[in-house]
């Protein structure tokens, strides 16, 4: 028998093909299992303390819950209708879909989420504000039916609202956000997928196979008791005002729902308030758009240069006092079941015009229940009062007067008003002081007066809490 003589770097390629060969049938099955069972013990434990548990569901491999949205009844008739259509093969529509699914669907991590997310919005929401939590009612969310599905709705004034509730809710849930096209930026996109969110196209979503996908998902993820949270308004609020309510989201949650089934949606409103809006001139400098135009975000690295480096100085000079107050508070929760049998009407019996005007009229209701949850922070009130004055010259003793009047007025229709250390002339002070470092009140001669070039900002504050009274 003769020899045969192999080069020693083939013979160690197959020693290392081989060695892998060896792990991936014998030790990877076994790590694997070892890793899923400390995983699963985690998330035990982590539900052990949440007030709203992880669903099985948000649990799902990502993978798999795409093949169910590819799989569902009413995504493949979209396919089809739209192939048909558009005379396109049909395979071609169903990797369009696949796209659409691959887009929406998270890909929810428990230690993304607790061990970073959280961590991160605590860090980044105490650094930048003094957080405050209104109306605590810990009572009313442990009364929730532990197998409803929880809709917070929220209002929506700064990117930072998301950071901020993920931090105030960590303690009762893993919230499953709705985040808009701004964060598909390539390493953002997996964080923010990895927190469970999933994407939502505002301004492209004309395609009907697309809003079908999105549909289905949504709809999907409530009917799993998915826990959720939406801004109902679509997009920050440029003028400080709360804009009008979009009702996609709402509907896909709602359209299929009964009252007799044994999972109720239960919407707990949020309302949100800052002492700093982070853009809030760019806000307030797009304040006149018209409804549907896009507000454009110039980055500039020299201005946020200069914004760390004068916030730096100040922290120096000891005379940076972050950025105010945030404050989150917390309404009433509103039971579906109860709200459709105290309206006597079934959405599933309803024609299409019938049931877009009572998700219409449920999606306004609780936008009122939004408004009234809004805090009323420093900055809010002192901000009112000199927007109602104009360019007038006023003493600080006429400045506590109206704010004493203001908040009277406002604590009849129940709002939450936030009072630093229980001292309703330090609310003064705070309020004053933050508008007077940023130079949109000024003093003169130990009188105060608005700067009516600050207007647009002024009023901006103002109208945050200017539907409370």
């Amino acid at each position: 028998m003769g020899e045969i003589t192999l080069p020693v770097w083939l013979v160690v390629l197959v020693a290392i093909l081989a060695t892998i060969g060896l792990i991936d049938r014998l030790l990877a099955p076994s790590v694997k299992w070892f890793l899923r069972r400390r995983a699963n013990k985690a998330i035990a434990r982590l539900n052990s303390s949440l007030s709203l548990k992880i669903r099985p569901f948000t649990l799902t491999k990502r993978e798999a819950l795409i093949d169910a949205l590819m799989f569902d009844t009413e995504v493949i008739q979209a396919i089809e209708q739209q192939a048909k259509e558009t005379n396109t093969p049909r395979e071609i529509i169903m990797e369009e879909a696949r796209s659409y699914a691959k887009e929406v669907v998270p890909a929810f991590s428990h230690y993304t989420y607790f061990k970073i997310g959280t961590r991160l919005a605590s860090s980044l929401s105490k650094m930048l504000y003094r957080v405050r939590l209104g109306n605590p009612d810990e009572s009313a969310l442990h009364e929730i039916d532990p197998n409803s599905s929880v809709v917070f709705v929220m209002n929506h004034r700064s990117n930072m609202d998301y950071v901020l509730v993920t931090y105030m809710a960590a303690s009762s849930s893993a919230l499953s956000y709705a985040v808009g096209e701004w964060a598909r930026i390539w390493a953002l996109q997996n964080l923010i997928r990895s927190m469970g969110a999933y994407f939502v196209r505002r301004h492209s979503s004309g395609n009907p196979l697309y809003r079908k996908v999105l549909a289905r998902y949504v709809n999907m993820a409530t009917q799993a008791g998915v826990t959720q949270a939406i801004f109902p308004e679509g997009g920050l609020s440029l003028d400080g005002k709360l804009r009008p309510p979009k009702f996609g989201l709402l509907s896909y949650m709602v359209s299929e729902f009964d009252a007799n089934a044994k999972r109720d949606i239960v919407f707990i409103p949020v309302g949100l308030n800052y002492d700093r809006v982070l853009e809030d001139r760019i806000l307030s400098a797009n304040a006149k758009k018209k409804e549907g135009e896009r507000v454009k975000y110039k980055f500039s690295p020299k201005i946020l240069f200069a914004f760390i480096l004068r916030s730096i100085i100040l922290a120096l000079k000891g005379k940076w006092f972050r950025y105010g107050y945030a404050c989150v508070s917390f309404g009433k929760p509103i039971s579906m079941r109860e709200y459709t049998k105290n309206h006597n009407f079934d959405l599933r019996l309803m024609g299409k015009k019938q049931k877009h005007k009572a998700i219409e009229q449920l999606g306004q209701y609780l936008m009122q229940q939004v408004g009234k949850a809004i805090p009323v922070l420093p900055v809010s009130l002192v901000a009112s009062v000199f927007a109602d004055e104009g360019s007038r010259l006023l003493s600080l003793f006429e400045i506590r007067n109206k704010i004493f009047n203001l908040i009277k007025k406002i604590e009849q229709n129940g709002a939450h008003i936030h009072v630093p250390r229980n001292d309703y002339d330090y609310l003064v002070e705070v309020g004053l002081r933050m508008l007077t470092l940023r130079h949109i009140v000024r003093e003169e001669d130990s009188k105060y007066r608005a700067n009516w070039q600050e207007k647009n900002l002024l009023e901006y504050y103002a109208n945050s809490i200017r539907h409370l009274f």
